[in-house]
């Protein structure tokens, strides 16, 4: 059913409670997003001011996230109008005053970025970001098998080293969610040394659905296949996932050979000036999101 009077005046646009993005991480679920079962706190305390709701006469009806990492770099995410409001126009004025109000919150040379489902990628065009790849949803089923001697718990390595690593690949720190990302409960986060120096690391996490991978970074692709191996036999018997950087053709070259099926997938746009990342070190990213 959906509700043919709407005034997309009437739709209120606010700060977002954290009982709300309880709400709005349930319908993430309901269409299908597969979150983390832990995300919802992880995120919130990454940017508490980071999440806007929509409200229509007093019920929340919409929101999305407009997270800001100390003002460097902004991501929009979860995105999301209960399905009777659709198609009035009200995500579109949502959209847009979530993008101007992440804007207000960033440094002038900051660029924003998003993960789109494909079929609204013009409209995103539209709204001043540019497509830069797509990323590309795998499932498959974990088996256990025993940990290769070249990963290590990344419990065992200083976190100094791998907020370091994580900020080579990501556009800038997030070092308040990585501490809670990487030991969040029923995940398994794992190093791999290069000598003396980390050379990639990878988490994989409990979802609504099985697992998922991310993210999973590496300097070459043998690196990032032992970080595979190991993290996918964490979901021993269940399905897991991980979101490949289709530019990455290692990442891609990987996730086949494993015989992994697309499911799903996204583009990756920016507005603003692209960040220069070492994209083929990246072989799965961390979410859809919050980048």
């Amino acid at each position: 059913m959906t509700h043919s009077s709407i005034n997309a005046d009437n739709l209120h646009i606010r700060a977002m409670s954290r009982s709300e993005f309880d709400i709005l991480v349930s319908w993430a679920a309901d269409e299908g997003w597969n979150p983390g079962r832990y995300d919802a706190d992880i995120f919130w305390n990454t940017d508490p001011d980071g999440f806007i709701a929509a409200e229509m006469d007093g019920e929340l009806i919409g929101g999305g996230s407009i997270v800001s990492y100390q003002g460097n770099f902004g991501f929009m995410g979860f995105f999301i109008i209960k399905p009777e409001y659709r198609g009035q126009g009200l995500g579109r004025k949502l959209w847009f005053a979530r993008r101007r109000k992440l804007e207000s919150r960033l440094s002038s040379s900051a660029c924003i970025a998003m993960d789109g489902v494909f079929d609204m990628q013009a409209f995103y065009s539209k709204g001043g970001f540019k497509f830069s790849h797509r990323e590309i949803r795998f499932e498959g089923t974990g088996k256990a098998t025993p940990l290769p001697d070249s990963v290590t718990p990344l419990s065992q390595i200083p976190f100094e080293s791998v907020f370091h690593y994580d900020t080579a690949h990501f556009p800038t720190e997030r070092s308040a969610f990585l501490k809670a990302w990487i030991a969040q409960p029923e995940s398994l986060a794992l190093g791999i040394m290069d000598g003396e120096q980390l050379a990639g690391y990878g988490v994989i996490r409990r979802c609504q659905n099985g697992f998922k991978i991310g993210p999973l970074f590496a300097d070459n692709a043998e690196f990032a296949t032992d970080l595979f191996n190991a993290l996918s036999s964490h979901a021993d018997g269940e399905a897991f996932f991980i979101d490949v950087p289709e530019i990455n053709d290692s990442a891609m070259q990987l996730v086949k050979s494993r015989g992994l099926k697309e499911v799903f997938g996204c583009a990756r746009m920016y507005f603003g000036n692209k960040p220069v990342l070492a994209d083929d070190h990246i072989y799965g990213i961390t979410t859809f999101e919050l980048g």
